[in-house]
């Protein structure tokens, strides 16, 4: 969805973008969506929207290097942004090669650490080799986050620049809606929390910390989201004898997301580690506070005691004295509200884009410089060499 935002907000300020991606289901092999060339080649295995196999990735390396050399022979590229370092990397530093055409690649969390994943890229031989390669190899780096950057080097032995760009959202221009005509309880608390149901969410963590608020103030809890912990999620809920107090809701439409957003009174996480956390700037695009965990890269945004409450990992008991503390103070929910309002003005996509588009036009420029040093040697400044990992 990044990619997506980002490519349209370069578009409308000017630029041609394609984007070359795996197909699935019965989306369009190529179409138009926003002034932004989609390409979607057919991987094999691709049984899930939100999830590649392990075979569909590996048929998408040919693949996309060979689409894309098509699509050069057809016209000039002056970036190849390539999003995370498998399996999208190899294809886009074959692709700079071939061509020469600057790769500026761009990390995001689970891309190079989770640590619920068995398979996690910085602790599985090949997998971690091959990210270690895609870093150093790259023209230029973008981190999602500090806590990204940091992965990179620690996991990965990376002693190289690395460019911390964090995510972005676009103004909410969905319409409110209220509780009643959305279902939901008007006379208590609702809390949110988003995100595909897997291990790294830790669901069944906030489920306990949500039973024991209910014993001094009953409220519903929304989770929003699909996922293979769905079932475990369902059986932690009815042990807890919590099926009235939580709702399981799915996949839902964004306009629904943020009606739901809008009419909450926080959003709540219990993650054991988040690259980013764009839910959290979604959450408060609407002005909800954000009480989650302080692992991961919201830490590089969310302010403790401003945005909401950052908690230390798995402390159970302090998660839930700040959720109380919320419950019980309509001022300080209002503080809060007030300040996510605007502070998150400052990840508008728009701001995001342009400093993707400061590094494309750096390392557009630096190539143009290497060319020149290569066909008329000895007319860079002296002291200056052009450098090109590769």
């Amino acid at each position: 969805m990044i990619c997506k935002d980002i490519s349209e907000e370069i578009v409308r300020k000017g630029h041609k973008v394609t984007v070359v991606t795996s197909q699935f289901g019965t989306l369009r092999q190529q179409e138009k969506e926003n002034g932004v060339t989609v390409v979607r080649l057919p991987v094999v295995m691709r049984n899930t929207q939100d999830v590649a196999s392990f075979p569909s990735m590996l048929s998408y390396v040919p693949l996309c290097a060979w689409k894309v050399g098509s699509l050069l022979k057809q016209e000039r590229y002056d970036v190849v942004n390539t999003h995370f370092a498998i399996p999208s990397g190899p294809a886009g530093h074959y692709v700079s090669w071939r061509y020469g055409i600057p790769n500026v690649l761009t990390i995001h969390g689970g891309d190079i650490f989770d640590p619920s994943k068995k398979l996690s890229p910085h602790d599985t031989i090949g997998l971690k080799q091959t990210v270690r390669k895609m870093l150093t190899k790259a023209d230029r780096v973008i981190a999602q986050s500090s806590d990204t950057k940091t992965n990179a080097e620690t996991y990965y032995g990376v002693d190289r620049w690395i460019d911390i760009v964090p995510l972005g959202i676009k103004p909410s221009t969905h319409p409110p809606n209220s509780r009643q005509a959305l279902g939901l309880p008007t006379d208590k608390p609702v809390f949110t929390t988003i995100g595909r149901l897997v291990r790294r969410k830790n669901l069944p963590e906030l489920l306990q910390i949500f039973r024991e608020i209910q014993k001094s103030v009953p409220s519903l809890l929304l989770i929003i989201g699909e996922g293979p912990e769905k079932e475990n999620i369902e059986h932690a809920i009815g042990n807890l004898e919590l099926q009235g107090a939580v709702r399981l809701l799915g996949r839902v439409p964004d306009e629904r997301k943020y009606e739901i957003l809008n009419v909450s009174d926080g959003y709540l996480s219990t993650a054991i580690h988040e690259g980013f956390g764009i839910v959290f700037l979604e959450a408060m695009e609407c002005g909800l506070p954000v009480i989650c965990y302080n692992r991961g890269g919201q830490r590089d945004f969310l302010i403790n005691g401003s945005t909401g409450f950052l908690v230390e990992l798995g402390n159970r008991e302090e998660f839930a004295s700040r959720l109380k503390e919320l419950l019980n103070s309509p001022s300080l929910r209002l503080d809060m509200r007030a300040h996510n309002k605007q502070y998150v003005r400052e990840f508008y996509i728009g701001n995001v884009a342009e400093k993707y588009l400061s590094i494309f036009r750096d390392a557009a420029s630096l190539m143009g410089a290497v060319h020149h040093e290569e066909e008329h040697p000895g007319t860079a400044p002296e002291g200056v060499r052009y450098y090109r990992p590769r």
